[in-house]
């Protein structure tokens, strides 16, 4: 059941797709969110020096090939502030786990190689396990760390349908987790467990949400 406060929140915050003007804030929440995730501490070597910079410069080269094949980059705003982000990669994308060699050359560059080849074997490793290749997957979701806890994020997992939704041929959104309480937040998504995955030397789960048989939601253009 909704409340008065879950209500006054939603009316307040506007779902729309990012434009090339955000993508400056979206790296920067998304830096915040993945910065002591196990499986990037791992792939970007936190235990070296330069931890930082290669995860800073990894996520904004992701947002960039993300917007250059435009990729599905939604943000939830409270006014003019955003304050919370996801990226999605559509079902049946020429945004395929190996991307393009410009995009390749950018991240060996600043990410290096070890790096680069981890960030292409996960997503790749994700998508063989999805129980249907027709469906969008959510490489990242993050929200600032100032606003967490308004429940912003089941705001942002509705918006994520939404995306889905509007592809008639998506039968469902897939999502590596490595957080347990993550796991929590998208098992109340109703996402399902798919199964373990190793990448590198962190294990994680495999969650799929199928497509829900409701009528179809778009976001604010």
């Amino acid at each position: 059941m909704q409340t008065a406060d879950s209500a006054a929140l939603e009316s307040s915050i506007k779902a729309v797709y990012l434009t090339a003007e955000d993508l400056k804030i979206a790296a920067s929440i998304l830096y915040q969110a993945y910065h002591d995730d196990p499986l990037f501490m791992d792939i970007f070597q936190v235990h070296k020096e330069g931890y930082e910079p290669r995860l800073r410069s990894a996520i904004r080269e992701e947002l960039n090939a993300f917007w250059t094949s435009r990729q599905p980059i939604i943000g939830l705003f409270e006014g003019e502030r955003l304050l919370a982000v996801a990226c999605l990669i559509s079902p049946d994308s020429a945004f395929s786990p190996g991307r393009f060699w410009h995009w390749r050359l950018k991240m060996l560059l600043t990410a290096g190689f070890f790096g680069t080849r981890q960030m292409v074997d996960k997503e790749q490793k994700v998508r063989d396990l999805m129980p249907d290749e027709r469906c969008h997957m959510l490489s990242f979701i993050g929200v600032h760390p100032d606003h967490q806890h308004r429940g912003l994020g089941h705001i942002l997992m509705s918006a994520i349908d939404s995306v889905m939704l509007e592809e008639p041929e998506s039968q469902g959104v897939g999502v590596y987790v490595t957080l347990p309480k993550c796991l929590s937040f998208f098992e109340d998504g109703q996402y399902d467990h798919v199964g373990p995955l190793q990448v590198g030397n962190i294990t994680g789960e495999v969650m799929f949400r199928p497509r829900p048989q409701v009528a179809d939601e778009t976001l604010s253009e």
